[in-house]
């Protein structure tokens, strides 16, 4: 990768922190569990990220770092999405009726 090609992706970083930041303080605390737990259970998606860069990214550093950084980008997607599973149905577990 060339130089500016860092400096865009380093940017595009910056910015993407910068606006998650500034949408989640606006949210009222009341909200922040239940969207924070759909938004983790819905970002599987990050799993298939994580595989991909591995793919790609597996003639550049060679085939060990890329795969030790990719197991760990999928690990802890995992845990994300598995986590945000969890949550969930703990909070729908609230609305069920005592029968």
């Amino acid at each position: 990768m060339d130089t500016g090609a860092i400096l865009m992706l380093i940017y595009v970083f910056v910015l993407a922190c910068f606006a998650g930041y500034q949408l989640i303080s606006k949210v009222p605390p009341t909200l922040h569990t239940p969207l924070m737990s759909g938004a983790n259970a819905i970002s599987g998606i990050t799993i298939l990220g994580a595989m991909l860069a591995t793919r790609e990214a597996a003639g550049q550093w060679g085939p060990h770092a890329s795969t030790i950084v990719g197991f760990f980008a999928v690990v802890l997607a995992s845990i994300n999405v598995v986590g945000g599973f969890m949550v969930t149905d703990r909070m729908m577990g609230m609305f069920k009726s005592k029968g």
